[in-house]
Parts: structure tokens; C-alpha cells; sequence
């Protein structure tokens, strides 16, 4: 993935010898963290596991990440984010009312379980402030889509119930709350209180809706879902999702087009939050890569280097971190332990 793989340098390294296992080692010891994602045990037999590398420099922070994590009974299953998200709940409650259950539209149980990793691995960083040690982390697919079942998980626990199933775009508690056809795409629109229900009654140009009995609270309009979504797409309908967008502007009243993932990209908002950058890249030219997220006051995260080439960097690494010189990195060329 090229956004994942940008300001990483790549290295060339056959851990299946000795030698290639030793210039690891020398990297663990030269490093803050080391990330792997091996099924649980497969790094022993290469003595690339925690407790060997913990020995060489006991403040490595190691973070292994894996489908269903280091014990427990699933800890041998290969790790699927589309299976994960079927067996801890996600699946469940993702789709249509009475359609099946979907997948989310990207791996967001692989991309969660990356950013709980990375923040695990910050706080075992500041830890390392105070007593000089490192730790290992262990961090699974299954864990991480179970803490994001969030509100859903929660009310389980309280209730002792079930969940109330599949939603679509709408919301189980509030009502009209959804995305809606217009005369083009879609657009989403909340009426989430009396108050914003009334704007949208009143942008729609049907007042009439804030006094009829059906709709007077929002209690009633989930009893009557059925009957006031199917009157609020019928107005939405008569226009294109731009003129509703217009429409709405400067309402206070939640609303969005359904954009597509073009539409995303090259929207006026995304552009100028400087989420997309243009970088030079060796083998394809230009490329545009989606930018780092979170704005710094005193620093500006970008992006400093394109997605490597798979052994780029091998010679700069064993240069410039471990000391190497030409003729020992045309050596262990030559041998096939570095590419």
C-alpha cells in the first residue's frame, strides 16, 4: 500500500541464514521499536522473538500484532480483517435493515488495530522515560474490533440483550437520521432533535410536519420511521443533491452529499486541509499520496519520502547504521543475504 509505505526505507534481508540474522540482531540493538506481524512463535526459530531480542537491548519496544493475539484459544488462526469483523460483531451490524451483513469499504479492523499499536507503542515509549526498559506488545485484530464495538458493546453489557441488528444509514434511537435518494445521488440529513427536525421541515418546505401528531417527538417519529423517511426521500427527490446542498448551507442542521471516493479526493474541504500530496516518486513519476492527518501547532508532519523500492535503502542502512563498508556490503550482496 503506497499511503502506508511512504517515509519508510526499505531493506533487502534474508533472515533464513545466520548471517542475515545477526545484522537484524545488530539492527534490534541500534532501534526504539521493532513492529512484526508472525503468527505467534513463528520469530523463535529465527531468534528474532521478544525474550532473545529483550536480551541484546532490554529497551526495545517490541510490538507484535496478530489476528487474535499471543494466548487464548484462536492464537494459532491467521488474522483476516473481513474475518474479524464477522466473528467480534462488526458484520452483524453493518448493512441494510433486511439486507445480509456487509463488510465495512475498507479494512477498518486492520487500520484500527495499526493506530491502537501505535498509540501502545507511544505510551511503552514514555514509560521507557522513567525506568529505561522497553516492553512487549501484544496487540490482535480481535481485541481491537471488540473495543470498537464501542456504545453497541456497552449496551450489551448492561442489558444483557442483544443488539438491535442492522441500521443502514439510519439510526436505531433517532429519527429522520439517514442517507436519502435526491434527484441525482444521495445526500444524509439529521433532524437529530425537535429543533433540527424543524429546520429540515421547514428547508423542506413542509411545516405542516412539525405539528402533524405522527411527528411531534422524536419518540414518535422512530414509532412512524417508515412513514416520515418515506416523506422526507420523496422531497429530496424533486431536487439534484447540489441545489439541497445549497439549500441547506448556513441551516446549522447536520447534512452531507454521499460522495464517492473521487468525489472525496478531490473535494474543495479535503484539498484545503492539505490532505492530498503530490510526490515525487523514482520509478512512476509524480504520485498523490493522502496526507498525515493530525494538524501540529509547532510542527508540520508531511510527507518526506515516496513508498520505497523493496531493498532501496539496504546499502544506506548497513552503511550509515551499522557501520559497513563497501566491500562488506558487496559481500553479503554476493551471498544473497542482503538485496
Amino acid at each position: 500500500m503506497t499511503r502506508v509505505n511512504r517515509n519508510k526505507k526499505s531493506v533487502g534481508l534474508a533472515f533464513n541464514n545466520p548471517t542475515g540474522i545477526s545484522i537484524l540482531h545488530r539492527l534490534a540493538q541500534e532501534c526504539d521499536v521493532l513492529v512484526e506481524n508472525y503468527l505467534p512463535g513463528s520469530l523463535a526459530k529465527y531468534q528474532l522473538d521478544y525474550a532473545t531480542l529483550a536480551k541484546l537491548n532490554p529497551s526495545l519496544i517490541y510490538a507484535s500484532v496478530t489476528g487474535y493475539g499471543q494466548t487464548g484459544p484462536y492464537r494459532d488462526r491467521a488474522g483476516y480483517d473481513v474475518m474479524v469483523e464477522a466473528e467480534m460483531g462488526l458484520m452483524h451490524i453493518t448493512g441494510e435493515r433486511d439486507g445480509p451483513p456487509v463488510k465495512v469499504g475498507v479494512a477498518v479492523t486492520d487500520i484500527m488495530t495499526g493506530m491502537y499499536t501505535a498509540i501502545g507503542i507511544q505510551a511503552a515509549l514514555y514509560s521507557r522515560k522513567e525506568t529505561g526498559l522497553g516492553q512487549w506488545i501484544d496487540a490482535s485484530l480481535s481485541d481491537v474490533q471488540v473495543a470498537g464495538l464501542a456504545n453497541i458493546a456497552s449496551s450489551a453489557l448492561v442489558t444483557g440483550k442483544g443488539d438491535s441488528g442492522r441500521w443502514g444509514t439510519a439510526h436505531a434511537t433517532v429519527v429522520p437520521y439517514r442517507a436519502y435518494k435526491t434527484k441525482d445521488t444521495n445526500i444524509a440529513v439529521g433532524g437529530c432533535n425537535d429543533r433540527l427536525y424543524g429546520i429540515l421541515c421547514d428547508k423542506l418546505q413542509r411545516p405542516e410536519w412539525k405539528t402533524d401528531p405522527r411527528f411531534l417527538t422524536n419518540a414518535l417519529r422512530v414509532k412512524h420511521r417508515t412513514e416520515i423517511d418515506t416523506l422526507v426521500e420523496a422531497e429530496l427527490m424533486t431536487k439534484t443533491t447540489q441545489e439541497w446542498l445549497e439549500i441547506f448551507e448556513g441551516s446549522g442542521m447536520p447534512y452531507a452529499a454521499v460522495n464517492d471516493i473521487k468525489g472525496t479526493v478531490e473535494h474543495e474541504h479535503v484539498l484545503a486541509r492539505n490532505m492530498i500530496e503530490e510526490v515525487e516518486h523514482p520509478a512512476v513519476g509524480k504520485v498523490k499520496l493522502v496526507n498525515h492527518p493530525v494538524k501540529y501547532s509547532r510542527a508540520e508532519p508531511r510527507i518526506r519520502s515516496p513508498p520505497p523500492l523493496l531493498g532501496q535503502h539496504t546499502d544506506e542502512i548497513l552503511r550509515d547504521v551499522l557501520g559497513y563498508d563497501e566491500a562488506g556490503i558487496r559481500e553479503l550482496r554476493e551471498k544473497k543475504v542482503v538485496a
